[in-house]
């Protein structure tokens, strides 16, 4: 009776084994195909923008899956080359200026636009500092990203530090949403540099901690030095 209760116990830890595994192997490939056809399905909205004539449907007897994502590339691409000369610059100058006098419209504007240029913009040094903090309270370390310099408003109002010191700005995402967090203003020194890059950091976060700096599980990076 025993031993029949203990093979009926290892083929449900076997079946429960084989399911999770199964889960594993098909949960990030269908994630992937949908954020995948959730974009195509999406971009395919920018076909309808076409001249009637000059849509898959007109040109080719139907529609044609990924034709707008082509479109949204070219755009792109198109839309940098005039904006990589001096001509396109003086015009998007005078197109930002245009939307700063425009009441609601000019917060929006602007807000996005200095956000989108700190995280896409290879000139500047945002987000490309990953580091540890504490938050929420001194007891606790996180993962977090310098965001900018303070602003010298807020650093005439931030108590005295020492001169080797600074104020970091410092974004401290979510998990697994890295695109909410908390903005925080900290000193260097209460911060630990990580030697990690930001592809890195936010892999580590949006696995919640499951995926190591190399790809790995944290356990597996701690267990390779002992089978050495």
């Amino acid at each position: 009776m025993s031993s029949q209760t203990t093979s009926d116990k290892k083929s449900k830890f076997s079946l429960k084994r084989y399911l999770l595994t199964g889960l594993l192997v098909w949960l990030p490939i269908v994630v992937t195909l949908w954020v995948i056809s959730y974009i195509i399905g999406l971009s395919d909205g920018l076909v309808s923008l076409l001249p009637a004539e000059w849509q898959p449907r007109v040109l080719v007897g139907h529609d044609v899956p990924g034709f707008g994502l082509i479109i949204a590339v070219l755009v792109l691409f198109f839309t940098g080359v005039f904006g990589a000369n001096v001509i396109g610059r003086k015009i998007i100058e005078m197109w930002d200026a245009m939307m700063g006098r425009i009441p609601v419209v000019k917060s929006i504007y602007s807000s996005t636009k200095k956000v989108s240029e700190s995280l896409l913009s290879d000139s500047r040094q945002s987000f490309k500092t990953p580091l540890l903090v504490n938050f929420p309270h001194g007891q606790v370390w996180t993962v977090a990203f310098v965001s900018g310099s303070v602003p010298q408003i807020l650093l005439d109002t931030l108590p005295e530090i020492d001169a080797d010191d600074e104020y970091l700005n410092v974004y401290v995402p979510t998990t697994p949403n890295p695109t909410g967090g908390y903005y925080i203003t900290v000193k260097k020194s209460d911060t630990k540099a990580l030697d990690m890059s930001v592809d890195d950091a936010l892999k580590y976060i949006i696995s919640i901690g499951m995926v190591g700096p190399d790809g790995r599980e944290p356990n597996e990076q701690q267990e390779e030095p002992l089978s050495k």
